[in-house]
């Protein structure tokens, strides 16, 4: 074997490399017991960052609108204070924000199917800080869903 074809290139990444070795990684949400594709399956990227940038422009609305009346220095602060509340509140009691439901995407827990609302809240302010949500791990999880023991799921 080539010791490039052992490193891969930076274009199709390590993954590619390892698949092209011979490594069997499965499919996305396999360890989870989740279907490969359809409902119930792992949501994408795409959809997910679809879900949260419609739940940040409703945020922002709510903060600009109703809590700032106009632009101010403090819109964005409170816009992520609002995001918070939202995100606890829905994703702890159905399981879905508005962006997420507008995309077909459900959070639930990985043991049980619910989201408990202390796991939401867990869920959330690891959300909120931003840097855990950029950690993923091979079945497309952020580090805030493997610490509340959430997965975002297709529905």
């Amino acid at each position: 074997m080539d010791n490039r074809q052992a490193i891969g290139s930076w274009l199709s990444g390590p993954r590619a490399a390892m698949e092209d070795a011979g490594a069997d990684f499965g499919y996305r949400g396999e360890q989870l017991g989740l279907p490969e594709d359809g409902p119930g399956s792992i949501a994408r990227p795409g959809r997910r960052l679809g879900a949260l940038a419609v739940d940040w422009g409703l945020c922002v609305l709510i903060a600009y609108g109703l809590i700032t009346r106009g632009y101010s220095p403090a819109t964005s602060n409170w816009a992520l204070l609002v995001f918070l509340v939202l995100s606890v509140l829905t994703v702890g009691t159905v399981g879905f924000t508005p962006g997420k439901r507008l995309f077909g995407i459900r959070v639930v827990g990985v043991e049980s199917g619910r989201v408990q609302p202390l796991r939401s809240l867990v869920r959330t302010v690891l959300l909120c800080l931003a840097i855990p949500a950029l950690i993923w791990d091979r079945d497309g999880r952020g580090l805030h869903d493997r610490l509340a023991r959430t997965v975002e799921v297709r529905v």
